[in-house]
């Protein structure tokens, strides 16, 4: 009786821990998707201020430079409901207003004019990356809340279920190209 009762108790036990140390791994992916989401949000307001900087400084046509201030600003004071459009509006003024090569070659040419592609450049070429980042760590934190015993013994306590961010981050291939 007493061996049965001690076989039970470390049975409880290996079931404890194995629930707890489930329990640490969805934690440490909430806090993942935490941190991806604070680089995705620094990369996202970094190709706004960008564009719009771009916008304003006078290099661009006058239809350009509204079309891509309008959608940049729309971008940054986007309420996060409506985050995901209002990107993926920025990321269509972007290839609408560097759609061919030859407006990049304008912007190149005047003062600080390459600084400023090879900086868009560059911030168009992050967001990507930050958002993939970001939507793996959702996606293994929703595989891993899917499991029964995550569901049975609530596991994941009050953490809201993870959302990916789904957005049209298509970068203009002309401003891509010289600049890799």
């Amino acid at each position: 009786m007493t061996e049965t009762l001690i076989w039970i108790l470390v049975g409880l036990i290996a079931i404890g821990l194995y629930l707890s140390w489930t329990a640490g791994r969805l934690d440490r992916l909430h806090a993942r998707i935490d941190a991806a989401r604070a680089a995705l949000d620094a990369q996202l307001l970094r190709r706004a201020s960008v564009a719009q900087e771009l916008a304003t400084s006078g290099v661009l046509d006058p239809a350009a430079s509204i079309v891509l201030y309008e959608a940049a600003h729309a971008a940054r004071q986007a309420e996060e409901e409506h985050r995901e459009v209002a990107e993926s509006e920025l990321s269509q003024a972007l290839r609408a207003v560097f759609a061919d090569a030859q407006q990049v070659e304008v912007v190149r040419e005047v003062p600080g004019g390459e600084e400023a592609a090879r900086e868009l450049a560059e911030a168009v070429r992050r967001v990507p990356m930050a958002r993939r980042f970001h939507n793996d760590a959702v996606g293994a934190a929703r595989r891993l809340r899917e499991h029964r015993k995550v569901r049975w013994f609530r596991l994941a306590g009050h953490a809201p279920f993870p959302l990916a961010f789904e957005m049209d981050d298509e970068p203009p291939a002309a401003l891509l190209d010289r600049s890799a």
